[in-house]
């Protein structure tokens, strides 16, 4: 992404100065804004390179960049006007923290930020392992080597160098705890090494040996069989920590605040060395006796919660669990289900919930392929862009993210859609009496093989993939409005794009630029050419000159911002004027050529002679009409003249149809220009000016 996209980035949530943090995950830029109205989510998403963009309540925006944004989180970063915020982001949002809650909900949010960011920078780590776990999986379904997590000590062993890859995976999940320690330990503002350090004593050879020693009792606690040793007379629960991940987030939870509380009452000047040694002095001893055997305690009972679950009804489980996904990924709720996948794997030796899990992921990397077949059919070469790389990430990835953020959420027709094929995948699984995992992987097409009934699974997957990639092939992803609009920018732009190439000023008859969705009114006679004086819609030959854009229609000239629909009215499309018309047929403003024309006769784009691509739009939402009320007078490639109708409409029709009769006029290629000014208010009548251009 070049650097000029970077400081679009930041344009976009209201400058450097309204930036309180920036981090980012795997696929998002996570801004904490000052003043969250000033982030614009079309602005956002007009970035070249930017897939999406969300806002989480008041203050948090996303911007969703998928694969490279750690490269843009860095340009970023490197920006002048960032450095002149000055402090280091996390740090920054840490005392933000720190202040007080910010909202009724603000503690719901803080509690999945930290899970997230606990987990976000190790995502990589574990991905890389869920592949050398695949590896091993088809292995010794091939039968090339025994089963390598075989727990029974009498069962074929693997070879030395097997033994070896093996260890590939095994280094990251067996010190899982202590990366997951270092990261929430940094999230909560104090020293990751400190937090390190903590969870290191559990998982010491030397704290493991105890469990051998001489004084070692077995207790039932809870209906767990656990070991304690007396230390300085103190019961000391002994626990195999290798793979928790809630002993770690409980640690970092409680010395968060103990860090900040020692900073307070030690001198400055001493801080360096008393800080961690009586943050460590409290934690690990709390961290034995207590935080760490109640994470084992915690995490094991929500793990045997969901087990009971699954155990009393895998078929009821294996629906629940694709449908619930969809809506608990956006909310950061699938972080600590994750968190309970790894414990069953390490408390159990398998997991259950991955399965159905999966028939979720490919329901999603289904749907995001029925868009990407779409794209290259309607020639949405953003939209394939967009696509492409979400579903490379989701198939070979497993990460949904990319799809969710990118183009899921915004596109409301998509999830109904997507959910029938969470909901079919999840039916095959349940019928199929449910599939487990001996390992956590993401559920890619790489990972299929991991699963015990690999065949169910993959029946399963492809069952909730092509579902929702036909479903959502089949009946469209944009609403008939956005559909409407996206081909009239299209078309526009394609015939721009062919003007340029055959060099000629656009409009010629071979060319035509800029898209316009539009509807008007005349002065209510049927006005022609000769109702418009060419004066008025003067579209000059000079570029050096300004061109003035007259009114296509008769009415009240209203500011943009006044039009009752977001994407108008912020100018996403375009800068221009509204009108409230007063007649009932839309002309030609200017001389060229219509570029589109729908047949519901709602929206129309042209090319003026001078290259300003003009888009009008009578009414909002008159797509849903269907043409009822609309008589079309012109084609797609048709050559006009100023003052040409473009079509008649009924207002009385729309109007009884409840839809505002506001109309755009909007010069769609407005950057290309230096500015677009509205230069008339109030009554007009039609071919007065309303809108100059002034060329670069």
């Amino acid at each position: 992404m070049p650097d000029n996209n970077a400081s679009a980035i930041i344009e976009s949530v209201g400058g450097a100065g309204n930036v309180a943090s920036l981090t980012h995950c795997a696929t998002r830029l996570r801004f904490e804004l000052r003043d969250g109205s000033l982030a614009s989510k079309e602005a956002a998403e007009a970035v070249p390179g930017v897939l999406g963009a969300v806002a989480q309540g008041d203050n948090h925006f996303q911007v969703v960049i998928g694969g490279a944004v750690q490269d843009v989180y860095s340009k970023i970063m490197a920006l002048p006007e960032m450095a002149a915020q000055g402090g280091d982001a996390d740090a920054v949002k840490a005392a933000a923290r720190a202040k007080g809650p910010r909202g009724k909900s603000a503690w719901l949010d803080s509690l999945f930020e930290f899970l997230s960011d606990s987990f976000r920078p190790i995502l990589g780590a574990l991905l890389g392992a869920s592949l050398f776990i695949t590896f091993m999986s088809l292995m010794a379904t091939l039968d090339v080597i025994p089963q390598w997590n075989n727990p029974d000590p009498n069962a074929p062993q693997l070879s030395p160098s097997w033994q070896f890859i093996n260890l590939a995976w095994q280094c990251i999940f067996v010190f899982l705890p202590l990366m997951i320690a270092y990261n929430a330990s940094k999230k909560v503002g104090a020293d990751p090494w400190v937090g390190f350090g903590i969870m290191a004593v559990l998982m010491l050879p030397g704290y493991m040996d105890l469990s051998e020693a001489d004084g070692v009792t077995s207790h039932s606690i809870a209906g767990f069989d656990v070991k304690t040793i007396d230390i300085f007379g103190i019961p000391l629960t002994l626990n195999d920590y290798s793979s928790q991940v809630f002993p770690p987030l409980l640690m970092a939870a409680l010395l968060g605040p103990l860090y900040k509380g020692l900073k307070k009452i030690i001198p400055p000047s001493v801080h360096l060395v008393f800080v961690p040694f009586f943050a460590m002095l409290v934690m690990i001893p709390v961290t034995a006796f207590l935080i760490g055997p109640i994470g084992v305690y915690a995490g094991a009972g929500l793990g045997d919660l969901l087990k009971s679950i699954n155990d009393f009804s895998p078929f009821i489980f294996a629906i629940v669990i694709p449908l619930a996904y969809p809506f608990m990924v956006p909310l950061g709720l699938h972080w600590p289900i994750n968190a309970i996948m790894l414990l069953n794997i390490q408390t159990l030796g398998y997991d259950f919930i991955q399965g159905p899990m999966g028939a979720w992921n490919f329901a999603c990397f289904g749907a995001t392929a029925g868009v990407l077949l779409l794209a290259w059919r309607q020639r949405d070469s953003q939209m394939r862009q967009t696509a492409t790389g979400a579903l490379a990430a989701g198939l070979f990835g497993g990460i949904s993210e990319p799809s969710l953020y990118g183009i899921h959420l915004r596109f409301r027709r998509i999830y109904p859609r997507m959910l029938v094929g969470c909901f079919v995948g999840g039916l095959i699984i349940g019928i199929g009496g449910g599939v487990k995992t001996n390992a956590f992987v993401f559920t890619s097409l790489l990972t299929i093989p991991a699963f015990d009934s690999v065949v169910l699974y993959a029946i399963a997957v492809a069952a909730a993939f092509f579902t929702a990639m036909f479903l959502v092939a089949i009946s469209g992803f944009r609403t008939p409005e956005q559909q409407a609009e996206f081909e009239a920018a299209r078309d526009a732009a394609e015939a721009a794009a062919a003007a340029e190439a055959a060099d000629e000023p656009a409009g010629a008859d071979d060319a035509g630029s800029g898209a316009a969705l539009s509807g008007g009114a005349g002065d209510g006679d049927g006005a022609t050419s000769a109702a418009a004086p060419a004066a008025a819609t003067a579209v000059l030959d000079k570029p050096a000159e300004a061109i003035a854009i007259g009114a296509p229609l008769a009415g009240e000239v209203i500011a943009l911002a006044d039009i009752p629909d977001p994407v108008f009215a912020k100018g996403t499309m375009g800068d221009g004027v509204g009108i409230l018309p007063s007649g009932d047929t839309v002309v030609a403003p200017g001389d060229g050529m219509v570029v589109a024309a729908q047949a519901t006769g709602h929206a129309f784009g042209m090319v003026l002679d001078g290259g300003v691509e003009l888009l009008i739009h009578v009414g909002i939402d008159t797509v849903q009409m269907q043409g009822d009320g609309f008589d079309v007078h012109v084609k797609a490639g048709q050559k006009v003249t100023s003052g040409i109708p473009l079509v008649t409409f009924d207002r009385g029709k729309i109007e009884a149809a409840g839809y505002s009769m506001a109309t755009p006029v909007i010069v769609m290629n407005t950057k290309k220009f230096a500015s677009v000014e509205q230069v008339a208010d109030g009554d007009v009548a039609i071919g007065d000016p309303v809108i100059e251009v002034h060329p670069t």
